[in-house]
């Protein structure tokens, strides 16, 4: 597995992605009475929150109940405004830069360049990630884009663009997923094939954390769901 070189302080630190499988059951990430103040409301608070390996952990609750915001600081994008994130029994803060490997991200905007194409979008994902090449054209006929890998993607629908957004979680080898609405703009055999690649990462010791609005069709072997409630 490639190492992820990043810089810090101007010195260059080698940060290899954890390999997989790993135990199921191992606690992945954990977060510690959890506060989140967003325009002078509090959106939740002594929220605890745990991921295990091979678990898929749901984030229900009405829009503004604070899905996103949670998402944001599980992620390391945002801080809490009180409580605490471990990864991997340790503060989130010593390990920062091992948990950003280990972590993909993928938020309500597509993350893709409009004007690149689909193969292109790809290609950039692959060599930011140290990913090996592959048949990209296969991959994007698998996700029902075949015929459109060499246009560019602010020609393409809004559910062909969420498409090339998700392709990165086929070749990935981050442990770790967060994904906010996911099946946004998404027709039911794509929700249901990327529901699928969801079970095939959890076997393989991944983890998942998703908001959605649309249920779950498939059994996942260990879920858990949390509600947010909506506080005024």
């Amino acid at each position: 597995m490639r190492p992820i070189f990043i810089i810090v302080d101007s010195q260059s630190v080698v940060i290899t992605p954890q390999p997989f499988p790993v135990n199921p059951g191992q606690l992945i990430l954990q977060g510690t009475a959890l506060s989140c103040i967003r325009q002078d409301r509090v959106l939740f608070e002594q929220l605890n929150v745990s991921v295990q390996a091979g678990e898929l952990v749901q984030i229900a609750g009405k829009n503004g109940a604070g899905k996103s915001s949670l998402l944001r600081i599980l992620a390391g994008l945002t801080q809490p405004d009180d409580g605490q994130l471990g990864y991997q029994q340790h503060s989130l803060s010593d390990v920062a830069a091992e948990y950003a490997a280990n972590l993909c991200y993928i938020g309500h905007q597509s993350g893709i360049h409009e004007q690149l194409t689909a193969l292109e979008n790809i290609s950039f994902w692959r060599a930011a990630s140290e990913v090996d090449q592959a048949d990209d054209f296969a991959l994007l006929a698998k996700l029902g884009l075949a015929g459109l890998e060499d246009i560019p993607c602010r020609m393409l629908s809004a559910g062909q663009q969420r498409r090339v957004s998700l392709a990165r979680l086929w070749f990935t080898r981050r442990q770790l997923w967060i994904l906010d609405e996911p099946f946004t703009a998404l027709d039911q055999s794509a929700i249901n094939m990327l529901q699928q690649h969801f079970v095939e990462h959890l076997q393989q010791g991944g983890a998942i954390v998703i908001t959605t609005h649309q249920a779950l069709s498939v059994s996942f072997p260990h879920q858990t769901t949390l509600e947010l409630a909506y506080r005024w």
